[in-house]
């Protein structure tokens, strides 16, 4: 891909990823599953492994209305693996309403062109010092 295509594709999964740390969009499952390849894993901050169901199910777990917490994300990367797949990293952190950042993390997602559009396939989060 060229330069600009690229560029394109960044922005484009950087809104496809920042979806998924909304929590209106975390609390609608038809949603998350057109974000989510029926083939999703997730290996967890926390060192768990989840599964697209599993993922669905602590999604419909959690609050929509809670707002004590907004994830924030920076430093995207994106490097291509095939015509149809990227890899794209990042460092992400929670912050409270008064400022303070917890939980800082690299993040590595895998997104496959399919035919509903790009969806992710494969998701990391690794704890690392805050930024």
């Amino acid at each position: 891909m060229q330069d600009s295509t690229n560029t394109l594709l960044l922005e484009q999964l950087i809104a496809l990823e920042r979806l998924l740390h909304q929590p209106a969009v975390r609390a609608d499952a038809a949603a998350v599953e057109r974000l989510l390849h029926p083939q999703f894993r997730e290996f967890g901050r926390s060192g768990r492994s989840y599964s697209r169901a599993a993922m669905l199910e602590l999604l419909a777990a959690e609050d929509p209305a809670d707002t004590t917490v907004e994830v924030v994300s920076q430093d995207f990367a994106l490097q291509m693996l095939g015509e149809n797949a990227a890899l794209l990293t990042y460092r992400s952190a929670h912050r409270s309403p008064d400022g303070h950042i917890s939980r800082p993390s690299w993040r590595s997602s895998i997104w496959r062109l399919e035919a509903l559009g790009w969806q992710m396939i494969f998701h990391q989060g690794t704890a690392t010092e805050t930024f």
